[in-house]
C-alpha cells in the first residue's frame, strides 16, 4: 500500500467517525472542497448535494 492510499484511507475513516467537515479540514490541511468530498463519500445515505 502506497502513502498516498493510506492518506485516503486516514481520511475517509474519520469522515466517517465524525463527519464533522471543520476538523477534518484542520486535521488534514485540506480545501472545503476536498472535504466536502470525503464526507459526501464517507455518508452517501445523507444526500451531500456537493453541486450547486
Amino acid at each position: 500500500m502506497h502513502a498516498t492510499q493510506l492518506r485516503v484511507d486516514r481520511v475517509l475513516d474519520e469522515a466517517h467517525a465524525s463527519a464533522d467537515p471543520v476538523q477534518i479540514t484542520r486535521l488534514f490541511s485540506l480545501s472545503s472542497t476536498t472535504t466536502m468530498n470525503y464526507v459526501a463519500a464517507a455518508h452517501p445515505e445523507e444526500g451531500v448535494n456537493l453541486r450547486k
